[in-house]
Order: structure tokens, then C-alpha cells, then sequence
């Protein structure tokens, strides 16, 4: 099995109930990356500062998360562009 890489700051990120059981009973959310805790976790799993976006892109909320990186979806650069 591969190591999934770590998200880099700048990069969107839609979180869901495969990130984590945390976020099973909401909507996915799409979510803009500031830092990745350099700590080390669990295996697998990584603490992400960022910004919870609305559907046109802008930040409504300032989060920490705690996460699966199997369960993370990466927005394709094309669509992240088309909010900016």
C-alpha cells in the first residue's frame, strides 16, 4: 500500500466522512490548507490548519482538523482557479 503524500498549504481539499467520523452526520466541505502539524500522529492521520470554504470560494470559517489521509480528496487546480 502507498503512503498517501501530506497536503501542502494553498491546497483545497474536500472533507467529508472518509476524512474522518467526525464528518459523517454534515456536509462535505471544501477546505483551503494554511500548515500540516509537523508532529507526528497515528499513522495515517494529520492535524490541518485552514479555512472551511463557502461555494464561491471564500473563507467562512477558521478550523483545525484531524484527519484520514486516505479520506481526502483533492480539488483539481482547474476548479480552484475558476473561484479565485
Amino acid at each position: 500500500m502507498a503512503e498517501q503524500r501530506h497536503p501542502v498549504a494553498g491546497e483545497e481539499l474536500v472533507i467529508g466522512a472518509a476524512a474522518s467520523v467526525q464528518f459523517a452526520r454534515q456536509s462535505s466541505f471544501v477546505f483551503r490548507v494554511i500548515s500540516v502539524c509537523p508532529q507526528p500522529t497515528y499513522p495515517g492521520w494529520v492535524w490541518l490548519t485552514g479555512y472551511q470554504l463557502d461555494g464561491q470560494g471564500h473563507a467562512v470559517a477558521r478550523r483545525e482538523i484531524y484527519v484520514r489521509l486516505a479520506g481526502l480528496r483533492r480539488v483539481p487546480r482547474s476548479n480552484a482557479r475558476l473561484r479565485s
